[in-house]
């Protein structure tokens, strides 16, 4: 596969990707793969083999979900991504015959990015690895504010609470934001001091596309 169509931003949570992707393909009459996506194949996946997105969407109690283990939590975030990557590509290929332009929000891996698109086709976009830890409750989605009731429903919910902010260490690690950092694309760092406007014209020369 070859993506010369598609503009990729990837990185890590907070770095503002999908704020960025909504607001480029809006300025440039593309079309949109916001965050997730691949949600629209769910309910039609084999559990057999995506056992990691199927987790979620067969999941009877989701105290569960907040009682794993950090390694576990971890184990399943990183078969999310690979099983992602699978179905992004599957859906990426079909758009390859389209004149607008895509901007995705992506899961797809580093590596395989190097493979299959050109390199100013790809963006990474960084946040300081502890933001996520510190802020993920403070998002307002009802993805966030259900695990938020389901930590404080806990016997101990400080105690659940610990529990999955190490896991969201684990995955927000300053180890994936060097290997981010280092991949050899364009990066730009989350700065608060710069407004999204600011950043989008970042983002766009990064993509050459002015």
């Amino acid at each position: 596969m070859r993506f010369d169509h598609v503009f990729f931003i990837t990185g890590n949570a907070y770095a503002g990707k999908s704020t960025m992707v909504k607001l480029l393909a809006e300025k440039y009459d593309g079309i949109l793969c916001e965050e997730n996506y691949h949600d629209r194949l769910l309910p039609d996946l084999d559990k057999t083999e995506f056992p990691c997105l199927t987790y979620t969407r067969d999941l009877e109690d989701w105290h569960d979900f907040i009682r794993r283990t950090p390694e576990e939590y971890k184990a399943w975030m990183d078969g999310v991504s690979h099983e992602c990557e699978i179905l992004e590509l599957k859906i990426l290929d079909a758009l390859k015959n389209r004149d607008r332009p895509v901007f995705a929000d992506t899961n797809i891996s580093i590596e395989t990015l190097k493979k299959t698109a050109p390199p100013e086709h790809v963006l990474v976009m960084l946040a300081d690895p502890q933001i996520s830890v510190r802020r993920f409750f403070e998002r307002p989605d009802r993805e966030k504010q259900f695990l938020y009731r389901l930590i404080m429903d806990e016997p101990d919910p400080g105690k659940a609470m610990e529990n999955y902010r190490n896991g969201l260490m684990l995955i927000n690690s300053q180890e994936n934001y060097d290997r981010y950092f280092h991949a050899g694309f364009h990066v730009i760092i989350r700065d608060e001091s710069r407004t999204i406007l600011q950043t989008l014209e970042m983002a766009e020369k990064a993509f050459g596309l002015k």
